[in-house]
């Protein structure tokens, strides 16, 4: 433990600063707090975008209350589920099946999210993909147990996941140690040539009936929410609002999602971003 009028050094000598406005600079080890020396120092003046990921995955990470969310989603998933199998299926009716999402619906991933981010990254695919092969993400409260429940009632659980097929063996590992149901090839649907998840639902519909859709991001229940349109996705949450705790259980992510290229008006670069936030979000008024 350094001494508390100590500051945290940035290599040998530079002061660590997150740089939250341009104007705005918030120095580690100032008068009261203790700092501890780390490994892992930021050789960067931290983007408001990156200050943001490394607050929200701290929140994911070390609250109670995000836990709790993920619990409150998976029991009133587990009561929809204990719902529709109470009756036997009638002769010539499909089976059930649950369509789920992997990533912030199962797994907690932030550990990337900091990794990426004290490295002054934002989304690298090559760190994403090297995390995937990693096989280390955590299963979120409530995930492992929710999917055994309906694998042991004879559920078929489909796993529609944007990972790429480069991910397939980690994630197939990473589920598999976690002990989650049914992890097998044919259960697993990742992205293809598009991020569109309908024509991979619509599959599982030929022979199945959808019980319920989990998901951290809305493109994971309708194609309706893809659109980079603040208004037209609000509008959707309108219109879909009987589904939602019913057939669309959803998980929270404030990291990452479709929200961010809806807010920005599609995908940029990190310069951009951090220009667009600070003129996006209500501030109360002098």
């Amino acid at each position: 433990m350094l001494h508390t009028k100590k500051l945290l050094t940035l290599g040998a000598s530079s002061l660590l600063s997150l740089s939250l406005l341009s104007s705005c600079f918030i120095s580690v080890g100032s008068r009261g707090s203790t700092v501890y020396q780390q490994e892992r120092q930021v050789s960067h003046a931290m983007s408001p975008t990156l200050g943001g990921k490394l607050f929200s995955s701290a929140w994911i990470q070390r609250s109670a209350e995000y836990k709790a969310l993920c619990q409150q989603a998976y029991n009133i998933a587990t009561e929809r589920l204990l719902a529709a199998t109470s009756r036997p299926l009638a002769p010539g009716e499909k089976r059930w099946a649950i369509v789920t999402d992997i990533d912030e619906t199962m797994v907690d991933n932030t550990a990337n999210s900091v990794y990426q981010a004290l490295r002054g990254e934002d989304y690298v695919q090559a760190s994403w993909d090297n995390w995937c092969d990693q096989a280390d993400a955590v299963a979120l409260q409530g995930a492992v147990d929710f999917f055994r429940r309906a694998d042991a009632l004879g559920v078929d659980i489909y796993y529609i996941s944007n990972r790429n097929e480069l991910n397939r063996a980690g994630t197939i590992r990473n589920l598999r140690a976690l002990g989650f149901p049914q992890i097998d090839d044919s259960h697993f649907m990742l992205k293809d040539k598009t991020s569109d998840k309908t024509a991979r639902r619509n599959k599982v519909l030929e022979t199945h009936n959808i019980l319920m859709l989990l998901g951290d991001n809305l493109g994971d229940f309708d194609h309706f929410f893809d659109i980079h349109d603040e208004a037209v996705r609000d509008q959707g949450v309108v219109r879909f609002a009987e589904e939602f705790g019913r057939r669309f259980i959803v998980l929270p992510n404030p990291n990452y999602g479709t929200w961010e290229p809806a807010m920005n008006g599609g995908y940029i670069g990190l310069t951009e971003k951090d220009q667009k936030l600070v003129t996006k979000l209500r501030t109360q008024r002098k």
